[in-house]
């Protein structure tokens, strides 16, 4: 076990939390050797992918079912990458807009853009970031932003009315932390530890209760922008890298499981998705005389993905697609878009 690892879970997680994490995800290889007392970037990427998969697993239960399956069989989740939904407004109180309020996260952690995604169709537009360090065994994180400028006026109001008075987790000092990790590629293990903490808190929702009335109005234009007033920046959805997601979709299919009608397949052939349906969550909502109102809405789900190898033309080594697809994306996205 990655000492290194062990202590910023347990800070982060609880006493325990990086064992029980280590039995269900594969570890990248890098991670076998650590310098006592000193994380590196990759290290504090890692931790942070582990802890914000944890936290998805306790909030969809038919991804944990999923999860316990595989270990119950001998095996362990390859954790392809994590995906969170931001807004793009001017209007988001003390939190930058868009993707910008975690690519000043993901740049010191040592992650590069590595492909744009315009995803007209739902107004939005989606961005991943690999790790330069280990790119195909550290998670990539897909970021999409939402254009409220694209819609009407009466929407771009009720997004201003849900994410105007947003608080911004991220403190100066986890800035400075963020700062001299960008420098060194690395920090204390204390220091490491405290930050690790406060850049879970950065993946989750940053505005209070939403009013009935604003998310009634959002969702008739947009079940993506609908979704992030209950969810916020939590993480939308994991996904596990499967050697045949074809064969997992019908095996998840004959157990009962709400998967998705057909799997979505890149352009290349190369990239292959598909998903269950969002595990359903209670909300609690502003009601027109103040008093709180509960509905039950759409929360996060569980991904899968297989990625064939190819081969660069320029450098000729193979390796595997780490590409997304735009109508792959969109047909994920509809995971969450029930009623």
């Amino acid at each position: 076990m990655n000492g290194n690892l062990d202590a910023m879970l347990e800070a982060a997680c609880g006493a325990g939390a990086a064992r029980q994490l280590v039995q269900l995800m594969n570890i990248p290889p890098s991670m076998e050797r650590c310098e006592a007392g000193i994380v590196t970037r990759a290290e504090l990427a890692q931790a942070l992918n582990m802890a914000l998969f944890a936290d998805l697993l306790k909030r969809v239960p038919t991804g944990r079912a999923y999860t316990e399956g595989v270990v119950r069989e001998g095996g362990r989740v390859q954790f392809d990458h994590g995906a969170l939904r931001t807004v793009r407004w001017a209007h988001c109180g003390a939190l930058p807009p868009g993707e910008t309020a975690f690519t000043r996260i993901l740049k010191p952690l040592g992650y590069r853009l590595n492909g744009t995604y315009p995803l007209d169709r739902i107004k939005m537009t989606g961005r991943s970031y690999a790790h330069l360090d280990a790119p195909e065994h550290i998670a990539q994180f897909f970021v999409s932003e939402l254009h409220p400028e694209r819609f009407s006026p009466a929407f771009q109001q009720a997004v201003t009315n849900v994410v105007g008075a947003s608080a911004d987790p991220l403190t100066p000092q986890a800035v400075a932390w963020l700062a001299e990790l960008e420098r060194d590629a690395a920090l204390p293990l204390l220091d490491a530890c405290s930050l690790l903490t406060i850049l879970v808190r950065c993946f989750d929702r940053q505005h209070g209760a939403p009013r009935l009335a604003d998310y009634q109005t959002l969702l008739a234009e947009s079940a993506e922008m609908a979704w992030i007033a209950t969810e916020g920046n939590a993480f939308n959805h994991a996904t596990d890298r499967v050697s045949d997601v074809f064969a997992v979709a019908d095996a998840q299919r004959a157990l009962g499981r709400p998967i998705k009608e057909r799997v979505e397949v890149s352009k290349s052939g190369r990239v292959k998705q598909t998903a269950f349906q969002a595990d359903r969550v209670v909300r609690v909502f502003r009601g027109e005389d103040g008093m709180p109102v509960r509905l039950e809405v759409p929360g996060s789900f569980y991904e899968f993905i297989t990625r064939d190898t190819y081969a660069d033309e320029a450098s000729g080594r193979v390796g595997l697609d780490l590409g997304f697809d735009a109508g792959n994306a969109t047909g994920i996205f509809k995971m969450t878009a029930a009623a």
